[in-house]
């Protein structure tokens, strides 16, 4: 950390070239000598992605920014609000710290927290940060978690972790105890200093991998911000026996979806299919990532138009948690009565269909946008169908 990155004329260079290309900066470098081009790029680079995704940090002045890697890998100030409201009580260690987003919104809610990080550079960051945040309740521990959890005697209210790939080669990561810490491997470990423990994980990682993987899992979080699935969070609380309830929570701007039920509940309730009647329905991806496809049909009183299509229809408008359309008009699939419908504009999805997206806009010279939908599916007869729907507001 180069701390004559915080003076008032280099934070003033940086804050007026937040927009500039960073290739134009290094060329021309930078009218100081206390500090490289190479860390100021660093720091407008990392700060220009904060300003969405972390505008608290961003806003508030002499905060010093790590690579933009960092940025990329931390939860962002939307999820760990949210995560942070789901526990409190007096101690919480989070064992894989980071930039500190997450302990920062815990902190509103412990009276302790212990940030631990192994990365020197990037604790003394976050400390710093702290200071001009004027956060006072976090501790930050320059170690890492579990080496730290070993070597101490003190117990947590919560356990907080989230787990990184061990090899960024190796792609997808499907199984926790591919992830550096391995939590599986040291749940016996950490169930010694907590009887509660939170996990974060990225949404590639299957629920049923998952709690092959676990023991006492309580709840699981999936978390989606405008529709896209950013993280899974794994409550355990060591002795639960209960039934694990799956909690779906889709955050955008306007408002807020919830849709929860007990795991157990989706393999008991009876699939409902049906004709499209007058409303069509596509479930939000938080509950598309829960697998939770036949309770939708009994909680909310909706039919499926197919086991494996997982769109809905009911003949009253709903509240639905994900996208609502009406219905105009339902067609067979075939290529005469596709082109007859002479739409040269629509919205296009598919659903348990054989043919692409794009496979099909080549086929029948259909151009992306505009205000009508095609719903390309099949229907409970194992027809393929195309539903042409407008989207209600």
């Amino acid at each position: 950390m180069n701390v004559a990155i915080l003076t008032p004329e280099v934070q003033d260079f940086i804050n007026g070239h937040l927009k500039t290309d960073a290739t134009t900066l290094i060329l021309k470098g930078v009218p100081f000598n206390e500090v490289t081009v190479q860390e100021v790029v660093e720091q407008i680079e990392a700060k220009s992605k904060s300003e969405k995704k972390l505008p608290t940090w961003f806003q508030q002045p002499n905060i010093y920014f790590p690579n933009k890697l960092n940025i990329e890998q931390t939860s962002s100030e939307v999820t760990a609000h949210y995560k942070s409201k789901l526990i409190n009580g007096k101690t919480l260690i989070d064992l894989t710290g980071g930039f500190g987003v997450d302990a920062f919104y815990f902190a509103k809610h412990f009276k302790k927290v212990t940030h631990c990080e192994w990365n020197s550079d990037l604790s003394t960051i976050v400390r710093h940060n702290y200071e001009q945040l004027e956060v006072s309740n976090i501790t930050c521990i320059c170690d890492d978690g579990l080496s730290y959890l070993q070597s101490s005697q003190t117990t947590f209210d919560w356990i907080y972790v989230d787990p990184s790939r061990r090899h960024d080669s190796k792609g997808k990561v499907f199984f926790l105890n591919d992830c550096v810490p391995n939590i599986p491997e040291h749940l016996v470990k950490l169930w010694s200093h907590s009887k509660n423990i939170m996990i974060k994980t990225s949404p590639l990682l299957d629920l049923t991998v998952g709690l092959s993987e676990l023991k006492f899992v309580k709840k699981i979080h999936v978390v989606a911000v405008n529709n896209e699935v950013k993280e899974l969070l794994w409550i355990l609380e060591y002795g639960f026996t209960g039934e694990i309830e799956i909690k779906t929570i889709n955050i955008k701007s306007q408002l807020v979806e919830h849709f929860d039920f007990f795991m157990n509940q989706e393999p008991a309730a009876e699939d409902h299919f049906n004709k499209p009647l007058d409303f069509l329905y596509e479930p939000n991806a938080a509950i598309l990532k829960s697998g939770g496809f036949n309770i939708l049909t009994s909680v909310l009183s909706v039919s499926k138009l197919h086991k494996h299509s997982h769109l809905y229809t009911s003949e009253h408008l709903l509240n639905f948690p994900g996208r609502a359309f009406e219905i105009l008009k339902v067609i067979p699939y075939n290529k005469k009565q596709v082109k007859g419908l002479k739409i040269a504009k629509a919205n296009i999805t598919t659903r348990n269909f054989p043919e692409t997206v794009q496979n099909i806009r080549n086929n029948f010279k259909i151009k992306d946008g505009g205000d009508q939908y095609l719903f390309f599916t099949t229907n409970m007869n194992n027809e393929k169908i195309v539903i042409i729907a407008n989207k209600v507001l």
